[in-house]
């Protein structure tokens, strides 16, 4: 099995570690000092008082690789169009795509029901070049919920979580997924293969659409970012509008809004990864976290105030930086 990581950064990198000790053929693309650090003195996780350290493949030309069964796109979203021609250049006839970054994925209305079937998020495949190129066929949808940061180029600090939620845009058991799923778990990892991926698509959204965006206007972790009453009240409402176009998708929510609050609370002095972004003067997620919320919204008629002024106010940060 080859496996190709596109992007291994924090969760690429931890990701490629852990399946590079379980003995995997694991190539890593990467760019940078990251790189240059990965090249030089290896790719380190940290792991509580443990630290693991492999030298693996590594380069920024994805010219120089071979064809893969199964290929990680754990790149920020709006870095995926850029690199799609290259990404396609590795694949066989069954080489498989795994989408690991936030928010909402390009494929998401792949073979649905309703009106929106096989409607084109704009706002994360402007020219459908993921869509035309990659193809749904190719996709395995993830789930990446490990919270983890790179302290140093070629150093990787893992916070907590360990589980990759794996699912076929169909909902089936396939072949595919089941050789990947195997894989993850043999390398230490949950990976369950969920029936309905797009429920968990929507239930770890909930989460960055509100605190991510949150804790770069407030410049605050998690756990005071929560612990503020006015801060809740702005979370339940983004949440509760975004559960408004759930309901219209036929998409549960399988835990309450409240429940999702406090899960956010436990992972404690955490910077979520667009604070960390912005900290670092990169670009942030802001299309497939948020502006995506809102075209669908848009599509169904529904109204998300909340989730406007978010948007306004973190643009209005991000112009003051």
């Amino acid at each position: 099995m080859k496996i190709c990581i596109v992007g291994a950064g924090a969760i690429g990198g931890y990701l490629g570690v852990k399946l590079i000790k379980a003995g995997f053929d694991v190539s890593l693309v990467a760019r940078g000092g990251h790189l240059d650090a990965m090249r030089n003195t290896g790719l380190t996780l940290i792991e509580g008082e443990k630290k693991i350290t492999c030298f693996p493949k590594c380069t920024d030309s994805i010219e120089t690789l071979d064809k893969m069964d199964f290929i990680f796109i754990t790149l920020k979203a709006y870095s995926i169009p850029g690199m799609t021609k290259d990404i396609t250049k590795m694949f066989n006839n069954k080489t498989s795509v795994i989408t690991a970054y936030n928010g909402m994925p390009w494929w998401y209305f792949y073979n649905t029901q309703g009106s929106l079937n096989n409607y084109k998020i704009r706002c994360v495949d402007q020219e459908s070049l993921q869509w035309n190129l990659i193809t749904p066929e190719r996709v395995i949808g993830c789930v990446v919920y490990p919270a983890t940061e790179i302290i140093k180029p070629g150093v990787i600090k893992h916070i907590e979580g360990n589980r990759f939620s794996l699912g076929e845009p169909n909902g089936m058991k396939s072949e595919r997924i089941l050789n990947i799923s195997k894989a993850l778990i043999s390398a230490g990892f949950k990976a369950p293969i969920r029936s309905n991926i797009r429920q968990d698509i929507w239930t770890k959204l909930l989460g960055n659409l509100a605190f991510n965006p949150l804790s770069v206007i407030t410049g605050k972790t998690l756990d005071v970012l929560v612990s503020k009453e006015e801060n809740r009240k702005i979370v339940y409402s983004a949440m509760k509008e975004a559960s408004l176009i759930m309901d219209r998708l036929n998409i549960p929510l399988n835990i309450t809004i409240e429940q999702r609050i406090e899960g956010a609370a436990k992972v404690g002095k955490h910077k979520t990864s667009m604070l960390q972004d912005f900290e670092k003067g990169k670009d942030l997620e802001v299309d497939s976290i948020i502006v995506a919320v809102q075209e669908i919204g848009a599509l169904l008629n529904i109204q998300t105030p909340t989730i406007n002024k978010i948007l306004k106010n973190l643009e209005r940060k991000i112009a003051q930086f």
